[in-house]
């Protein structure tokens, strides 16, 4: 289990920078790998390197993650310099994380949580009762209804829900 830690956080790391690039794309700035045409031959000798292919076994999730780190180092200490990957190291770098994100979200699928979970959870953590959220909700015995099953979390409570524990108001719908 350590080893699968320290790999997710790995991913983590290559995850967030990958979103940051998507979010630099959709404003316009382009990423090195889609502003120039890839180099064929650059491209095929990395291919080469790295061999990518579909992921089955988490072996295979481990040697992935394992070739993706150092692309993702040169990523961050290039995007200090104000600089990108070139076309072919991001198309690798994006070939190889979606191969990545694919087998975890199958073999690692997260479940939905309902919204009376997700309450439940929020109250915990912050060590409340039921009483305490009376205002929220109204009295007492509407959140016993929600929290029993009773009754659903209706839009409003959501909404007020949200604010109060300073949420977006969709962990509770």
């Amino acid at each position: 289990m350590q080893g699968r830690q320290s790999t997710s956080k790995t991913y983590s790391r290559i995850k967030s920078t990958r979103q940051a690039t998507k979010t630099k794309k959709a404003r316009g700035t382009a990423h090195a790998s889609s502003a120039k045409k890839l180099n064929r031959k650059k491209y095929a000798a990395l291919l080469a390197e790295y061999l990518p292919k579909v992921i089955q076994t988490e072996e295979e999730n481990e040697r992935a993650l394992k070739m993706l780190e150092p692309l993702f180092d040169k990523a961050v200490a290039l995007e200090m310099e104000g600089k990108t990957l070139s076309p072919e190291e991001g198309a690798v770098f994006d070939l190889l994380t979606k191969l990545i994100e694919d087998f975890e979200s199958a073999a690692y699928p997260i479940d939905k949580v309902t919204p009376r979970a997700m309450l439940q959870h929020c109250m915990e953590s912050r060590g409340l009762k039921q009483a305490d959220l009376a205002p929220v909700f109204g009295s007492a015995g509407r959140v016993s209804d929600v929290l029993s099953g009773r009754r659903e979390i209706s839009k409003a409570q959501a909404k007020r829900l949200a604010a109060y524990f300073n949420v977006t108001a969709d962990l509770f719908i």
